[in-house]
């Protein structure tokens, strides 16, 4: 190289080693956290900053870069220090945080934070606690799915309420020993179905605003999940829990999963529901129903911190309800509870229906299933919450598919009369329970007397 080129070169390049060295620096448009870093090329590339440092051959890249803006995700290396023992200063190496002046005085976090928006993947709670009430299952839980998708550790909890065991104002017990050995029986199936897929169910006897109050703060949990109800006292007890809840700082998210159609697709708000069956089933004529939800084959654990005990599932007499009067129904068919059961039972009414498809006739049996007598019988379980109206529906759907495919299909077969029979009484109970949670508010609780008079003289 001609010595006269090669001092140009040096003389040029001495200050723009020092200036305009490759920077990367904050952008002024982005309104995430940014990052300064500051690296100096000609340290280990001196060769290279001369030649395109050089008038002569800066022309030939006109778009060469001496600053790059690039924004960073890195909300939570909000204090960041590298640093090594002085070096020589010609390769001395920068890392600048323009967040923290003294990255030392505040040093980086370890512990968990709550995030903005759990449902990002990248932004988990730190542990929630799933409040099971009417929807003891694994199936069809969207409450259960999506604490197990937003959530680091999932508390799966049951209460039983001493309230629901005394007798009403009109002296008649509020829970009966036959339905509350049901409920026990189905809270245990729950407990085995969870304790499967790698999770537990903790159980305790009290009310629901303390014992998940206490839950929580032992937990550390950021959120309460639960699928709302709605009769009168059931909303209460929401309000109840939102407000104890509240004070702690902890968020209650509901969900909704007790009937066919899902309230958020209804074609009208919940205060312009109809006060007619009627009328009610014509504007959800055509309406889609939601797709079920399979049961996770694995759940999150339990919470580490804490170390909540599962405790024990009472008996009648803890409950304060004498097992004797039990006595007097001895030898009719036993049912049951719990979601194991749920599903077979439907699905041994699905086989049922596939096997008298041929042998019913329509013309007999206009106003029924299969007889006067017969039904799924499968009430008990869908009150409980034990299996979903949505999976009744699409195991049903799916026996009706397979009987008119081996079967030339008609119109108005007796293949499809199971399921018609079965969605109209799913619509009549999703009816009553939309209406239900419509007058559910003191404020309307005289008006909705006045409609469910009306109902029940359309039933008779």
């Amino acid at each position: 190289m001609d010595s006269n080129l090669q001092e140009n070169l040096t003389g040029e390049t001495k200050s723009a080693e020092e200036q305009d060295a490759l920077a990367i620096v904050p952008s002024s448009s982005s309104s995430l956290p940014i990052a300064s870093i500051s690296l100096s090329f000609s340290t280990f590339f001196p060769s290279y900053t001369q030649f395109f440092l050089h008038p002569r051959f800066s022309q030939l890249f006109p778009h060469h870069p001496n600053k790059v803006k690039i924004p960073t995700q890195a909300s939570s290396l909000t204090h960041l220090s590298l640093s090594t023992a002085p070096p020589p200063p010609p390769s001395r190496i920068s890392f600048n945080s323009t967040v923290a002046a003294n990255p030392l005085q505040s040093p980086l976090s370890l512990g968990p934070r709550r995030p903005v928006d759990p449902s990002s993947a990248a932004a988990l709670r730190r542990a929630s606690v799933v409040w099971f009430r009417n929807d003891l299952r694994v199936h069809d839980n969207e409450c259960l799915s999506s604490a197990n998708d937003e959530c680091v550790s999932v508390l799966p909890v049951y209460c039983f309420d001493p309230r629901d065991y005394v007798k009403s104002s009109s002296g008649f017990d509020k829970t009966g020993p036959f339905r509350a050995q049901f409920l026990i029986e189905s809270v245990s199936d729950l407990r085995k179905n969870l304790q499967a897929r790698g999770s537990d169910l903790v159980v305790r006897v009290g009310k629901p605003e303390s014992v998940l109050v206490e839950l929580a703060k032992e937990v550390g949990a950021d959120a309460i999940y639960a699928h709302r109800e709605v009769s009168h006292d059931e909303v209460k007890a929401e309000e109840r829990i939102e407000a104890a809840m509240k004070e702690e700082g902890v968020e209650v998210k509901y969900f909704w999963g007790s009937t066919l159609y899902h309230m958020d697709d209804l074609p009208f708000k919940l205060g312009e529901m109809p006060a007619n069956y009627g009328a009610f089933r014509d504007k959800v004529k055509g309406l889609e129903i939601r797709k079920t939800m399979a049961a996770l084959d694995q759940l999150k654990g339990l919470p580490s911190r804490g170390d909540v005990e599962p405790g024990d599932i009472p008996s009648l007499v803890d409950l304060g309800i004498n097992p004797s009067a039990r006595t007097s129904q001895e030898g009719k068919p036993a049912r049951v509870g719990g979601e194991t059961e749920a599903l077979n039972r439907i699905q041994s009414f699905a086989a049922e229906c596939q096997a008298r498809s041929n042998k019913a006739k329509q013309k007999d049996n206009s106003n029924s299933v299969y007889g006067s007598n017969f039904s799924c019988k499968i009430s008990p379980w869908l009150a409980m919450g034990c299996i979903s109206p949505r999976s009744m529906f699409d195991e049903l759907k799916k026996t009706v598919a397979s009987t008119t495919s081996a079967v030339t299909s008609k119109k108005g077969s007796s293949g499809d009369i199971g399921l018609n029979w079965l969605m109209y009484e799913l619509l009549w109970r999703d009816f009553f329970r939309f209406i239900t949670k419509k007058y559910s508010s003191a404020k309307r609780q005289v008006e909705a007397a006045v409609h469910a008079t009306a109902c029940a003289g359309a039933l008779a």
